[in-house]
């Protein structure tokens, strides 16, 4: 039961999510059907997202790995008091 309920969820979020007609035609090509409203003002909001992305990405890979694989082995680091008491 739970699936049929997750699956009419996601059937309806996406016609709810999907750009209505008016929208679309404000939209430049590259985001028709995705998002509402009018378009970029200018290929300056495409770099600025662009770069924020990037940074995000960025961030996300790195927090990532070093919370799977920390790498501290130095026997004075911090970890190793709280490893190594009783």
């Amino acid at each position: 039961m739970k699936k049929y309920w997750l699956l009419a969820v996601s059937a309806t979020a996406y016609n709810i999510a999907a750009a209505c007609n008016a929208c679309q035609k404000q939209q430049p090509k590259l985001l028709k059907n995705i998002t509402h409203g009018t378009g970029p003002d200018s290929n300056w909001d495409y770099l600025i997202v662009s770069i924020a992305a990037v940074i995000v990405l960025f961030t996300l890979y790195y927090s990532v790995k070093w919370l799977i694989r920390p790498g501290e082995q130095s026997p004075s680091h911090i970890k190793q008091l709280v490893i190594t008491q009783p």
